[in-house]
């Protein structure tokens, strides 16, 4: 994996601008490029209305965003499918689309494995690797999207990971998929999922965002919780 390349996901727009035209691009280009990117274009050579020379420039410096579908299960009975996505690094996480009569909903993953030890968990007997970047989240997203030709209308970070012990990201992802040029996604149509990391949450619930928030008890009272939660 080349260090020196980055996410193009990962990118604010202002952030995008600022590196363009310090590459010497005059600051449209960036607007071109965002449009792009989250019509779905999966590569640069998608992006026809850009002359090749600079398409040519932006893979020197970036790649969009960095997984690939490894696997994909899909059930005959209600079409829910299952993702396992390979990252730049070769790690790899999963991603679920389950498709409800309200629309289509994700369930994505926040990190690579799992610090918080639950029991019942298999991602937890992984281990922590890494957190997912913002670029990486929204990458899971695109490619579902792109894979059923479908728009999500919902998301659930429910996945592998817990989403609070990879915040600033988790955070920073939330918003890129609600703004109207991005995804557009309402706040009401998503979900956190945490273990209980309570400093997290009470932190969350100063960020002003509505977005929904589901605490996962595993137990009917806190002596059996802390036999199979740590966080406890």
């Amino acid at each position: 994996m080349d260090l020196d390349v980055i996410n193009i996901l990962d990118l604010e727009f202002d952030e995008l601008m600022q590196k363009l035209e310090t590459a010497g691009e005059p600051g449209f280009r960036a607007k071109q490029v965002w449009q792009w990117l989250y019509q779905g274009a999966a590569s640069f050579d998608e992006m026809t209305n850009l002359p090749r020379t600079f398409r040519d420039k932006l893979k020197e410096l970036y790649y969009i965003g960095g997984i690939e579908i490894k696997q994909r299960l899909i059930s005959e009975k209600d079409g829910t499918r299952k993702y396992l996505f390979s990252l730049k690094d070769g790690k790899v996480v999963e991603s679920v689309l389950m498709r409800y009569r309200y629309g289509n909903s994700v369930c994505l993953s926040t990190q690579v494995g799992c610090r918080m030890g639950c029991k019942f968990c298999a991602s937890s007997g992984l281990g922590i690797d890494r957190n997912l970047t913002c670029g990486e989240m929204i990458a899971q997203v695109m490619a579902i999207q792109s894979d059923i030709n479908e728009r999500i209308s919902h998301v659930v970070l429910m996945g592998i990971g817990e989403p609070f012990d990879n915040y600033d990201n988790v955070i920073k992802f939330l918003k890129r998929l609600n703004a109207s040029d991005i995804l557009a996604i309402s706040y009401r149509k998503m979900t956190v999922s945490t273990c209980g990391l309570v400093p997290e949450i009470l932190r969350f619930s100063k960020e002003g965002i509505p977005v929904n928030l589901s605490v996962s008890l595993h137990a009917p009272n806190d002596i059996i919780r802390k036999e199979i939660m740590p966080v406890a």
